[in-house]
């Protein structure tokens, strides 16, 4: 496993305004790839929509520019608010189908592999028919452009992680799995049951970690309130062997708290190899975004153009 970073956990030390200037407690998104590898040691990017409100094709680009000459990949962009894809609603259907193409483009401009999504679904035969259809015109996007659609458990349905699975397999096809998350884990009744049953179809999983103790030993210190060598072992355990990203969710400095996370989720990983080989395969993020239609011909064009 390779660790990298959830740049949610920073989001009170980044001026998302392309107008902003960084200061001494302040972060650009543009700076998050450099910061990300130089200063926590992780090796790339998990982004998520609130960081880039307003964004166009030339900031994403910009993003993605400042990626790659820290070798720091963005590689998952994560919606940050739920979607009702179960709702039998059709207009909010709808609108959140192409909220979340709009994802998958702007994910692709970027050169992430994935988008996580949390969804809305009831555990009833009409709202999955719905999701399984408009995952599918989703996915129909998403398989073009090669991006994974990873689904993050919300409230409903995806909270249990057998339902959670069974959906994904009515959906069906290669590039749709689940992103595991420590916290939401902890929140189940039985949490390394609820890792070993969603990590098989995982892309990503993300180590949450919430506030940090001193241990016995200077300098030490333990994770509460669950264990992360528990929580890790599990999902070492399945054979996973993708990207860990490391997230802070406390009320402290988020980034002497990142440090603690990086080093013991480290001690359990291993160190990172030299040369990781990651891969991370203006678009307006508002609704008032253009055609997702014009999006990907023009995302088409830049496939070919690399080629």
């Amino acid at each position: 496993m390779l660790l990298t970073l959830n740049a949610n956990a920073l989001r009170t030390r980044i001026a998302t305004s392309r107008k902003a200037r960084p200061g001494q407690d302040t972060l650009l998104v543009t700076d998050l790839p450099r910061f990300a590898r130089e200063e926590l040691g992780l090796f790339g990017l998990n982004l998520t929509t609130n960081l880039l409100v307003g964004a166009d094709l030339a900031r994403l680009d910009a993003i993605r520019d400042a990626a790659d000459k820290a070798s720091c990949p963005c590689l998952v962009l994560s919606e940050s608010e739920v979607q009702p894809m179960g709702t039998t609603d059709d207009a909010v259907g709808d609108a959140a189908i192409a909220r979340a193409q709009r994802v998958v483009q702007a994910a692709h401009r970027l050169g992430c592999n994935s988008i996580g999504l949390s969804i809305s679904v009831k555990d009833n035969e009409d709202e999955i028919d719905f999701c399984v259809e408009r995952l599918r015109r989703v996915l129909q996007i998403a398989e073009r452009l090669e991006v994974n659609v990873l689904l993050c458990p919300a409230s409903g349905l995806t909270s249990d992680p057998e339902r959670l699975t069974d959906l994904i397999k009515k959906v069906g096809g290669f590039r749709i799995g689940t992103f595991p998350d420590y916290e939401l884990a902890s929140r189940s009744q039985d949490p390394h049951l609820y890792l070993r049953r969603l990590t098989p179809y995982a892309s990503a999983v993300t180590a949450t970690t919430m506030r940090f103790r001193p241990g016995k030993r200077p300098g030490e210190f333990v994770h509460e309130p669950y264990d992360l060598h528990a929580y890790t072992g599990v999902v070492k355990a399945v054979g996973y062997s993708g990207t860990l990203a490391v997230d802070y969710r406390g009320d402290e400095d988020p980034i002497e708290n990142l440090r603690r996370a990086a080093h013991i989720l480290e001690s359990i990983v291993g160190p990172a190899p030299a040369d990781p080989g990651l891969d991370g395969d203006e678009f307006e993020l508002d609704d008032d975004a253009e055609d997702v239609e014009d999006a990907e011909s023009e995302g088409a064009d830049d496939d070919g153009e690399e080629e």
